[in-house]
């Protein structure tokens, strides 16, 4: 319960640090390198979309059936869709750089992380063989971080 907890928290944080972004125009980059990683970020979320299947969006940290996906962008990090909003909203803060937005940015993380911590430690409950690949898979950043 208190995992499903923080994952909803971390949902909220992301989710306000986004729409606080779009608010204030900053979300979108408005040059060519800006709009070329977001359109690359863009394309990891689908790409981890349609690797995980049918499996549906839990608000809430929960496991869903049919084991570890390790397949697809999954292969390079652990989490390809909380990695793609990272790169995403980055994208458009360095595009609109502020203090504001930095803040904003970094509550984006704060909430991914969140989110993350939770959904990892389910995941390694449900599922014993998730050990294994988080030891070889990194979590946002391929070979890095």
């Amino acid at each position: 319960m208190a995992f499903n907890l923080t994952s909803m928290a971390g949902l909220v944080v992301m989710i306000a640090a986004m729409i606080a972004l779009i608010w204030g125009h900053s979300l979108f980059g408005e040059s060519p390198i800006p709009i070329g990683a977001q359109i690359v970020a863009f394309s990891l979320m689908v790409w981890a979309r349609m690797t995980f299947g049918g499996r549906s969006f839990h608000a809430a940290a929960s496991p869903t059936e049919g084991g570890v996906v390790t397949s697809g962008p999954y292969r390079y990090v652990r989490h390809p869709i909380y990695a793609a909003v990272i790169y995403f909203t980055w994208a458009g803060i360095l595009s609109h750089l502020s203090i504001l937005n930095l803040v904003l940015g970094i509550c984006a993380i704060a909430g991914a992380g969140l989110r993350i911590v939770a959904e990892e430690k389910l995941l390694v409950d449900r599922y014993p063989e998730y050990k294994r690949y988080a030891n070889r898979t990194k979590r946002i950043i391929p070979f890095l971080f």
